[in-house]
């Protein structure tokens, strides 16, 4: 489950914080999360595939075109939780924005997924 967990890790951040389009998103949302999971940050919670993905459209949308999420330390799975340190910012540049998801999983999928911002 280690390797599977961190490899999900990285596909959330990749194909689904960096995704652009909503319904490539989706699928990759379906794929990675369980259908009952949350997404909880920033003062938000929603749960379920479609809101998980407009939460992450309102995301980007507030953020500029060109800001990516790039992992910044290997991700580390203790049991069935998982943690992601991440930078934002334009592609190619230093981050100008750093935080955290923590994740649990749950029959091999995210059932629950925490995004911490660090500045």
């Amino acid at each position: 489950m280690t390797d599977h967990a961190a490899q999900m890790m990285e596909d959330n951040l990749n194909q689904v914080w960096n995704e652009r389009d909503p319904a490539t998103r989706l699928k990759a949302i379906e794929k990675i999360y369980s259908p009952a999971a949350t997404l909880n940050h920033v003062g938000e919670q929603v749960s379920g595939f479609d809101a998980i993905n407009r939460s992450v459209s309102a995301t980007q949308n507030f953020l500029p075109a060109d800001f990516v999420f790039t992992t910044l330390k290997p991700v580390i799975i203790n049991n069935s939780i998982g943690r992601l340190i991440w930078g934002a910012g334009p592609a190619g540049q230093p981050p100008v924005a750093t935080g955290m998801d923590l994740a649990h999983f749950e029959n091999g999928k995210i059932r629950s997924h925490y995004v911490f911002l660090d500045n």
